[in-house]
């Protein structure tokens, strides 16, 4: 008897791994079916352990709490194991290519999700593996963290199609991430972004062309009105405290973009906030509306969890 064990060939089948990497890949239908998993989930289905057996390999190449606690917590709430992995253990810190990686994890996990800085880093990751692969954040986007907005909002407020939402502050990674889901699920959105730091023309070429109703402003009272949900960032973010003198200062721009109890107050009456955490009080948000009635950001946290839970069940065709 021969004593090589098999290794793990991926999704098998020969059908191609279901990534999760940007919204816009996906048509509505699909996304639905992701969050319609993760409010099951919510609920307390899947008590069977449907990724009972499989491995899902944690890529931090860019530091969390929230994306490491929730990812950690729901594959083994769902009967999974974990594999953690930091730029410290890996062989990419020493020049592995990430085609290597995505050959060899594929062989040995049947996920992986990733945080990293560059997106080009996990789109050779997904293009070598044979294993789902997730985005767990890049620079340019966090589909994970809009999956967890919109099943929050849709728990407080009923379905966000045909709903405006207003987005204030930097044009940044989580911003266009709205952009993509507001083309795919069809609510109205409305971005106040200084000049300097609005979100990529391509990408709201793209998102107008497919027929997203978007309004770009310097102006957070026009973003505002009208609005159900009112949705910030922190200012600065990971690695962008060290910029050089040439960048302009963050802070100064972005002041007259700080969610205040004056500004909520020209949105809907029952507009709900969000913020993907973490929080600056008195920074990007004042702390009277992110710890006010009208906050839902630790629910939002809350469902990062079951969100991500809807996207492994689909990613690993167990839901």
């Amino acid at each position: 008897m021969s004593s090589v064990v098999a290794l793990k060939t991926g999704t098998g089948g020969g059908e191609p791994p279901r990534h999760f990497l940007e919204l816009m890949d996906f048509e509505a239908p699909t996304l639905r079916r992701m969050l319609d998993l993760a409010a099951q989930t919510k609920r307390g289905g899947y008590v069977a352990k449907p990724l009972a057996g499989k491995h899902v390999a944690l890529i931090f190449e860019k530091p969390s709490t929230r994306t490491r606690v929730s990812f950690e917590v729901g594959i083994r709430q769902l009967g999974g194991e974990v594999v953690y992995l930091n730029s410290r253990d890996m062989q990419s810190s020493r020049g592995e290519e990430v085609s290597d990686m995505a050959k060899v994890l594929s062989r040995y996990v049947d996920c992986i999700m990733m945080r990293t800085h560059d997106v080009n880093r996990i789109r050779e990751m997904a293009a070598h593996a044979t294993v789902p692969v997730i985005n767990g954040l890049t620079d340019i986007s966090h589909p994970c963290q809009l999956m967890a907005d919109v099943l929050t909002f849709e728990e407080h407020r009923g379905p966000i199609t045909g709903q405006t939402v207003a987005w204030i502050g930097d044009g940044n990674n989580v911003a266009q991430s709205f952009i993509q889901a507001a083309t795919r699920l069809g609510f109205k959105l409305r971005l106040a972004c200084p000049p300097s730091l609005r979100p990529p023309q391509p990408l709201l070429d793209w998102a107008r062309a497919e027929g997203a109703d978007i309004l770009l402003t310097d102006d957070p009272e026009e973003a505002v009105r009208g609005a159900r949900c009112v949705v910030t960032d922190a200012w600065v973010s990971m690695h962008q405290e060290n910029e050089d003198g040439s960048q302009p200062n963050r802070h100064n721009v972005l002041a007259p973009y700080q969610v205040t109890p004056e500004l909520m107050a020209k949105a809907l009456p029952d507009a709900i906030f969000e913020h993907c955490l973490p929080a600056h009080r008195g920074e990007e948000v004042a702390a009277e509306v992110i710890d006010g009635p009208q906050s839902v950001v630790f629910d939002e946290a809350e469902n990062r969890l079951h969100a991500q839970k809807g996207v492994l069940l689909w990613a690993m065709g167990a839901g």
